[in-house]
């Protein structure tokens, strides 16, 4: 795979020949995202976007070397989350980007629920976040006591489910030859997975998705580098959110009558062990509303990468088909790749900083160019290419590194994993189908709208 091997899309912008031409937020960007990091290592692999910092007098910086980004994401304090006045927001008319949070990191009592279209559930989220993981240390405790155990190092848990429901998908379409495969396989495996993990009903997927969506929103729709809502769209947002909110308290109430083992009883009885207490409800939906954002829309893209790459390159899928130990390689060759999530404006500087002699004053935002730190090629030999005996194979930034890792690496791997595991038993070839198009969905992520493909049956 070369970086002019890129996915067709519709869309305005063009194919960059110089830094003049890059724009990584541009309309249709996605089509020429990988021609743009190369121009960026080259010319400008500290990239200054003007007056896009934390306040209007400050500028926002687009880190694309691995080594700048590895360095910022392993340390929360030097380059901690960005802050935004809210009057800055306000008079430029666009809201939803980590509005100014209360220095004193409040905790919740232990009565806080959040209530029927409580206007402040954001608010009430954020709280929560800064209550349960306000630092490093209570960051590791979080991780470790609450998610790992269910999508992280013990994710394990859920290969029987995990194979159960994708077979179930793939038996409705495998006798048709052909399927659409984002709508009928990618999109939905991670969305019943999460439910069963978390402990929804699989009915309610149609309405997790509907939340799923407006979680990502700013992701999707956001202006710039900030992924900055509109007045209307961050007030759509709240309002969906709200409901998502609404949601969660009658689930809770059923799970602290009727405990099953899932995650969301297992959330209603744990004992947090740094506060010695149970969780608030606010603190549940808070971990909740982490598990769909980030349980989602990553398993979704990164399956649907894989299935492209696949049609692309036939001697691979065979030999991923006589060689099934190579699939974890294949895994972690197309997360880094094809980057699910290929950049975010999650860091800023609390000093003057310097990256590759370029100085970046206090106050700036860094957007973090996942997808090209994984492609730079002073750090990975032939980065373009899939090589699956590639040594350290897991050193991508997909999933950052330190101990902010995403908490749902571990159910999203083996997701991944179980797969291809299990069409490779069940298919004999895949191609495009000859009608397949190749739009990007809008925003950061990588992610196709539409996938067609044709297939031999295996036997």
């Amino acid at each position: 795979m070369t970086t002019k091997d890129t996915i067709e899309n519709n869309g305005q912008a063009k194919c960059p020949f110089s830094i003049g031409d890059v724009d990584l937020f541009a309309p249709g960007a996605q089509k020429y995202w990988y021609e743009s990091y190369e121009i960026l290592h080259k010319d400008s692999p500290v990239h200054r976007i003007p007056g896009e910092g934390t306040s209007p007098d400050t500028d926002g910086f687009i880190l694309s070397k691995y080594e700048d980004i590895a360095f910022v994401v392993k340390d929360i304090l030097r380059f901690p989350p960005p802050v935004m006045k809210s009057s800055d927001l306000e008079k430029s008319g666009i809201s939803g980007f980590n509005a100014e949070e209360d220095e004193t990191n409040p905790t919740l009592p232990e009565s806080t629920v959040v209530t029927r279209h409580d206007p402040s559930l954001m608010n009430a989220l954020q709280v929560s976040i800064m209550s349960l993981r306000p630092n490093e240390e209570l960051w590791k405790a979080h991780k470790r006591q609450l998610t790992d155990p269910w999508v992280g190092t013990g994710a394990q848990r859920n290969e029987e489910m995990i194979t159960r429901e994708a077979n179930g998908l793939i038996d409705k379409w495998i006798n048709n030859k052909s399927v659409e495969f984002i709508s009928e396989f990618a999109r939905p495996l991670p969305q019943i997975v999460m439910a069963n993990v978390i402990g929804f009903p699989i009915e309610d997927i149609p309405l997790l998705k509907k939340w799923g969506d407006a979680m990502v929103m700013p992701f999707v729709y956001g202006q710039g580098h900030r992924n900055l809502l509109t007045k209307e769209q961050s007030d759509e947002q709240q309002a969906l959110l709200s409901e998502f909110g609404d949601y969660v308290i009658s689930q809770l109430d059923q799970k602290k009558k009727n405990p099953k083992d899932d995650m969301l009883s297992f959330l209603t009885e744990v004992i947090y062990e740094p506060y010695d207490r149970k969780l608030t409800d606010t603190e549940i939906i808070g971990v909740a509303f982490a598990m769909i954002i980030g349980g989602l829309e990553t398993t979704q893209y990164a399956i649907s990468e894989q299935a492209q790459i696949l049609c692309k390159n036939p001697d691979l899928f065979n030999e991923l088909k006589e060689d099934r130990t190579k699939i974890r390689s294949f895994v972690e060759e197309t997360l880094r790749v094809r980057a699910p999530t290929q950049g975010l404006s999650t860091r800023m500087t609390t000093q003057d900083e310097e990256f590759q002699g370029v100085k970046v004053p206090k106050g700036s935002i860094l957007h973090l160019r996942y997808g090209a730190a994984n492609v730079d090629e002073e750090t990975f030999e032939c980065p373009h290419q899939i090589n699956l005996e590639r040594k350290a194979l897991t050193r991508h930034l997909t999933f950052s590194q330190g101990h902010r890792t995403c908490p749902g690496n571990g159910i999203s791997r083996l997701e991944q994993a179980i797969t291809w595991d299990l069409l490779l038993d069940r298919i004999k070839s895949i191609e495009f189908a000859p009608d397949a198009t190749f739009d990007h969905q809008p925003g950061i992520m990588l992610g196709a709208l539409e996938l067609k493909i044709n297939f031999e049956k295996e036997g």
